[in-house]
């Protein structure tokens, strides 16, 4: 494989390649896919297209645009100026390259270009490889759950198994805890030394005959500062095999998140460990005390 080169791309030529490679993910409807003349306009109107080529082989496409917080919708448009990273889909054979993070780095470098500190997104909270990228190696934050973000109807490939809930994403790329997590200037706390900390895990799992994790019946509420959420390591394959799983699971982590959002808890980190003899995923949820004065969140 040659080395991958990412760069924008601005004519309309360019977005049939960025088109048919969403087709990869998100199938053929006209609901699943972003047009060409629209990722054009995008492209030259403050938005971007990013893509990743191996040689002449697009084999990654990231897409923004320029948009502002509507929940102080009567503030002026600049006080809430953010770039919403629409979608991103990488070649299955380039999966697991690194490829999405180097794009997730150029659209943070297009964004402190642009003079804008926040990037925002969402993802299914349950998708333990989104969950790594996005939160243990962007560092980026989540406070806010969003319950069945884009309704249950699947033809559009945005709800599966008749549920769309996602975690919405904040990366505020100018603050310096990404900037640390970004190149390496303070090691990354492990799992072992949250649990030496005494962080407690909540919803610890069990394996089932069939090998797949189940949450816990009961769940603990946390007293302390830090706490763990287990998640499924192969929540695709749930999905397929035990759809009834899949939805206990989905139910579970939607009661969970939102209970400690409301007791002011936020998502600051995600580890994917072989803990007890078994690959298993946890996200940290820290609470949003003095620690956090450093982040801005208007």
């Amino acid at each position: 494989m040659a080395e991958i080169e990412i760069r924008p791309l601005h004519a309309l030529a360019e977005m049939r390649a960025a088109v048919d490679l969403q087709t990869v993910y998100w199938g053929n409807e006209s609901e699943s896919v972003i047009p060409a003349h629209m990722l054009f306009s995008l492209a030259n109107h403050g938005g971007h297209v990013l893509a990743a080529f191996d040689g002449d082989k697009m084999v990654g496409v990231l897409v923004g645009f320029l948009g502002t917080n509507m929940e102080e919708a009567d503030r002026p448009a600049m006080a809430n100026l953010q770039i919403v990273s629409k979608r991103m889909v990488v070649l299955p054979d380039y999966r697991g390259d690194g490829i999405g993070y180097r794009l997730k780095r150029a659209q943070r470098s297009m964004a402190i270009t642009q003079g804008i500190r926040l990037i925002v997104w969402t993802f299914d909270p349950l998708l333990s490889t989104n969950a790594h990228l996005n939160i243990r190696k962007l560092a980026a934050i989540s406070h806010e759950y969003l319950e069945d973000y884009y309704g249950t109807d699947e033809s559009g490939g945005l709800a599966r198994l008749g549920s769309s809930d996602r975690l919405a994403v904040e990366w505020w790329v100018t603050n310096r805890r990404v900037e640390d997590r970004l190149y390496g200037k303070r090691s990354d706390v492990t799992f072992s030394q949250y649990l030496e900390a005494e962080t407690p895990i909540l919803n610890p799992t069990t394996v089932l005959d069939s090998g797949f994790a189940a949450p816990s019946a009961t769940t603990a509420v946390p007293k302390g500062s830090l706490a763990l959420l287990e998640i499924p390591v192969n929540t695709p394959q749930i999905e397929r095999v035990d759809p009834d799983l899949a939805h206990v699971w989905r139910m579970h982590i939607r009661e969970q998140f939102k209970l400690l959002f409301g007791r002011g808890y936020v998502v600051t980190d995600f580890l994917h460990e072989t803990h007890e003899g078994r690959e298993r995923a946890f996200y940290l949820l820290s609470y949003n005390g003095p620690q956090f004065e450093s982040f801005s969140m208007n």
